[in-house]
């Protein structure tokens, strides 16, 4: 995959490139990341790349020309290699982001992310030229380079092999293989700490009985932490006859618990 980072502040990514899962991914060619800064680009002396607003106000909005330039260079590259990138700028206007729309993201060939700061970026660069706005959460954020890089770290993780293990990915929360729940509790050696034993079903050896507690689990986790994605689940008939029969079961000890 061929990633390329408009950012006024490139160093940012070393976090990406530099530790951790991402970096081995970088390392072994399953992710390479380009950053162009719209500095770079700039036409005046200060190799300044924003002004202030029209129609007066706080703060200054990042200019067309910088960020066209640097666009125009991330495409021309990705176009050497025969990928055609679709643009996307992150912001909090956009979509909030969703593990299926990483998962979609996970399949493009080629994708250019930008990173906007200050204010924003100019609304006629946006209408131009972006193809997607997404955000990563209903907050603010000093700049997109935060979000460009949590993008980037949930895509990687979808990439075959980049977790050493393809079903790392596959049961963690929201994924498929936790049927879109939170994921349930984790346990590590000793068996006992804090005077806290691990729950006995994890060291019975019993896979089946393990693969149900890990669902019950889940759905008691999602129930009291995110009754929202049951209801969501619910409204798109994405429940599992199995989930259903456990969620039932859940809600009728707390109404008895009520009494």
């Amino acid at each position: 995959m061929w990633v390329a980072v408009l950012t006024l502040f490139p160093d940012m990514f070393k976090a990406i490139t530099e530790h951790g899962v991402t970096s081995r991914a970088i390392d072994e060619g399953k992710l390479e990341i380009n950053l162009w800064n719209p500095r770079d680009f700039s036409k005046n002396k200060y190799q300044s790349v924003d002004d202030r607003p029209f129609g007066g106000g706080p703060g200054m909005v990042m200019q067309v020309e910088p960020l066209l330039g640097a666009l125009e260079a991330a495409k021309a590259a990705a176009a050497s290699l025969g990928k055609q990138a679709k643009v996307v700028y992150l912001s909090p206007q956009g979509k909030v982001l969703s593990q299926k729309a990483v998962n979609t993201f996970a399949k493009h060939d080629a994708l250019i992310l930008i990173a906007g700061r200050y204010e924003g970026i100019d609304e006629r660069f946006i209408e131009t030229f972006v193809d997607e706005e997404w955000s990563i959460g209903d907050y603010v954020l000093s700049g997109g380079e935060l979000a460009c890089m949590v993008l980037l770290d949930a895509i990687i993780r979808q990439l075959p092999e980049a977790l050493g293990h393809d079903d790392s990915a596959y049961f963690d929360s929201f994924a498929e293989g936790n049927q879109g729940l939170l994921d349930c509790p984790h346990y590590t050696r000793p068996e006992v700490i804090l005077a806290k034993p691990v729950p006995e079903v994890l060291l019975s050896g019993h896979h089946e009985k393990i693969k149900d507690w890990r669902l019950q689990q889940s759905v008691l986790r999602t129930l009291e932490r995110r009754p929202d994605i049951l209801e969501q689940l619910k409204k798109q008939d994405a429940l599992s006859k199995d989930v259903e029969k456990i969620l039932s079961q859940l809600l009728k000890e707390t109404e008895a618990d009520l009494k």
